[in-house]
């Protein structure tokens, strides 16, 4: 049987971490469902009694997601237009219970190809923060995630928020998800798009990610290139764009399904942000 610790404060559980390997427990929607049948010999860091890991702040500079925000603090939040398509995902990251418990951290740490949340802070160029007893960094998402349930995160370290940069004028967001059914599914294929639109209502950066389709969600650099200067308009959307998508047959679909489904998606995101 492994230990289990709940520190009352994050440098209590940073010593913790710097002192013998934890596993770091939030909602923990991901981590039991896992280990079912399976004796419980990890040694647990429940972060869940820490209250600076849960909330959205706002500054100047952006907005900063405390790690154990869960998906019901999303849906929850008075959050500008930017963050729709990542309240869209909140909705639907499994049912009610899930949505109360899980949280974003764990949901990136638990790193599944499938994660609907991933696309979105993909699409949002978010940045992740990392704390140890060492001290604090940060990297952006798409370096964080490396591979199939890989993380860069130390073992020492603890995933403490996710920040978002504020954009250079008005932005809007969309995300899309295909499942076999509308809820308490994994995602087929799922898609995020960012935009901030300059005076004339044209689009002046774009950020599009696909996820479910790859080893881990990627950008489509060439789809974003091509909107710059546009209104939103679906039939910009090209299969070409697909490019650095990897999609594998499995149970829940084909390779070629999830490339078409890829497709109708991103061209309904892009419809999406039109004003």
């Amino acid at each position: 049987m492994g230990r289990y610790l709940r520190p009352a404060s994050l440098p209590e559980a940073l010593a913790a971490m710097s002192a013998a390997p934890r596993v770091p427990l939030a909602g923990g929607t991901d981590h039991y469902p896992a280990r079912i049948g399976a004796s419980a010999d990890e040694d647990l860091l429940d972060l869940t009694a820490i209250a600076d890991l849960r909330g959205i702040t706002e500054d100047e500079a952006g907005w900063r997601f405390g790690a154990a925000t869960t998906w019901t603090d999303v849906v929850a939040a008075g959050l500008p237009p930017l963050f729709d398509g990542l309240k869209a995902a909140a909705r639907e990251v499994g049912g009610v219970q899930i949505q109360n418990t899980g949280t974003l951290g764990g949901n990136l740490c638990n790193a599944s190809p499938a994660a609907d949340g991933t696309p979105n802070w993909l699409a949002l160029d978010a940045a992740v923060e990392l704390a140890s007893a060492a001290g604090t960094r940060t990297m952006p998402v798409g370096a964080f995630v490396l591979g199939n349930r890989r993380t860069a995160r130390r073992a020492d370290e603890i995933l403490t928020a996710i920040h978002v940069r504020r954009p250079e004028g008005p932005a809007r967001s969309a995300f899309r998800k295909l499942g076999a059914r509308r809820y308490l599914v994994i995602s087929i294929v799922s898609v995020a798009a960012v935009a901030t639109f300059d005076a004339a209502g044209r689009i002046a950066a774009a950020r599009v990610a696909v996820g479910a389709c790859s080893a881990v969600p990627v950008r489509l650099p060439a789809l974003e290139a091509r909107l710059v200067g546009a209104r939103p308009d679906p039939a910009l959307v090209e299969a070409g764009d697909l490019a650095p998508i990897a999609p594998i047959d499995d149970v829940r679909g084909t390779a070629a399904y999830r490339r078409d489904a890829a497709l109708t998606l991103l061209r309904r995101a892009l419809a999406e942000l039109a004003p």
